[in-house]
């Protein structure tokens, strides 16, 4: 199910939503696109990528990092450039991309052609995880459009985690395996057949082909004064009924109050502890506290979390947030790249002791040997995984810290044997 919160508007015939033209649950044909959308915009590539900078455009892809500057790095680099849509969502909250590329392949499609105009490249690649349900609707998408100005591979990755660091994707484009490398060089630099690329989330993709059409104004006049524009979300929770537990992709103008997000979604807040803000590699927030935080990247910092994948879960009542840390940091554990010592190791010690910590079989060496691991794991790796499950860990330890007390004194409370709730893959 799809949620338009606050939905900006033009003066043409779409909203300027991304979502927009969906009127059922199929994918936006060709022809629907074009009486939606329009063509494409001809903008030049320095008039292009002068709109995305003043436009204040900043990465959907989880750093928030400005699309303008991307753009313009790698179009100074030598020779011809290469474009990546990474849309593999290995994140296994969140639905947003795949949403976005089932339901508006084209709107993601025109972004790639345009970011290969603005940064001189003539030859880009779609990524997206091997048996993605958006697969089938991606080749209908491409065999509508034909030969284009570049064109455009779709390449399946293997279904793992860390396959989605865009050092991984340069991997196995490359011909290698899709773990993550240690840099430099930075694929702006160096990445696909050694030529300058450019990776950029499908979800930032798609906000540039509207931004291309509208303007910078337009896009200025949405949401959030210093991070304009909208954005997808993944939010998961209680249904306000209290019927059913029910994921929903929302499209919601920045600055919008993560309670006033659920409401709008139809999901309620009531009874839960806490909220899980940003995916797996995001942080547990008292449920009181994250309803008041505005989305903004700027916001989510000061509270010591991260916008991340775009992912909000509201942890239903009667669960334990201990417990199902403790399985989503075992699965982070298995799904590392095991190449280097603080996933190979510390992981794996980390997702012990929360599984002990969840069933109350604590001894009085494993909340040192936690603590240890904690303060020596983060900025070790090749990639940020082993960071991003340390924040997770040291997250639940903090906003749980009463349920954190009472499993140490061998008393785990009820929501252990709950039916787990956070989607963790086999």
């Amino acid at each position: 199910m799809t949620v338009a919160i606050e939905e900006p508007r033009t003066t043409s015939g779409s909203s300027g939503r991304l979502l927009s033209g969906l009127t059922t649950d199929s994918s936006v044909g060709l022809a629907r696109h074009h009486e939606v959308w329009g063509p494409l915009p001809g903008l030049r590539a320095t008039a292009l990528i002068d709109e995305i900078e003043s436009a204040g455009l900043l990465g959907r892809g989880g750093a928030g990092f400005p699309v303008a500057r991307k753009l313009s790095a790698v179009a100074a680099g030598k020779g011809p450039a290469v474009v990546v849509a990474n849309g593999c969502e290995g994140e296994p909250a969140s639905a947003k991309d795949t949403m976005l590329l089932a339901r508006v392949p084209h709107l993601v499609l025109d972004g790639i052609q345009l970011a290969a105009r603005a940064v001189g490249a003539d030859r880009a690649y779609l990524a997206v995880h091997s048996g993605s349900s958006a697969i089938p609707y991606l080749r209908a998408a491409l065999a509508e459009r034909g030969r284009e100005a570049v064109g455009v591979t779709l390449g399946p990755l293997p279904r793992r985690y860390v396959a989605s660091e865009e050092s991984a994707i340069v991997s196995w484009l490359n011909g290698g395996d899709a773990l993550p490398a240690y840099t430099p060089p930075r694929p702006f630099e160096r990445g696909v057949n050694r030529r300058p690329t450019l990776i950029s989330n499908v979800e930032s993709l798609a906000q540039l082909a509207t931004i291309a059409r509208y303007g910078a104004e337009w896009y200025r006049g949405i949401g959030d004064r210093w991070e304009p524009g909208t954005m997808l979300v993944t939010v998961s929770g209680h249904r306000v009924d209290g019927r059913s537990v029910e994921r929903r992709v929302a499209e919601v103008a920045t600055g919008t109050t993560i309670g006033r997000i659920f409401t709008a979604a139809g999901l309620s807040l009531r009874g839960s502890d806490a909220v899980l803000v940003g995916g797996y590699f995001g942080s547990w927030l008292p449920a009181a506290q994250a309803a008041r935080l505005p989305l903004t990247h700027a916001a989510l910092r000061g509270a010591g979390a991260a916008l991340g994948a775009g992912v909000l879960v509201a942890l239903p009542p009667g669960s334990c947030g201990i417990a199902e840390t403790a399985r989503v940091a075992s699965y982070l554990a298995a799904n590392s790249a095991r190449q280097c010592g603080p996933c190979l190791n510390g992981l794996p010690a980390i997702a012990g002791a929360m599984n002990a910590l969840a069933a109350g079989a604590w001894d009085d060496r494993t909340w040192p040997a936690l603590s240890r691991w904690l303060d020596v794991v983060p900025g070790r790796g090749a990639c940020r995984h082993p960071d991003g499950a340390v924040r997770l860990v040291a997250s639940a330890l903090s906003t749980f810290a009463a349920d954190v007390e009472r499993h140490r004194d061998g008393q785990p409370c009820d929501g252990i044997t709950a039916v787990p709730f956070l989607p963790v893959p086999r």
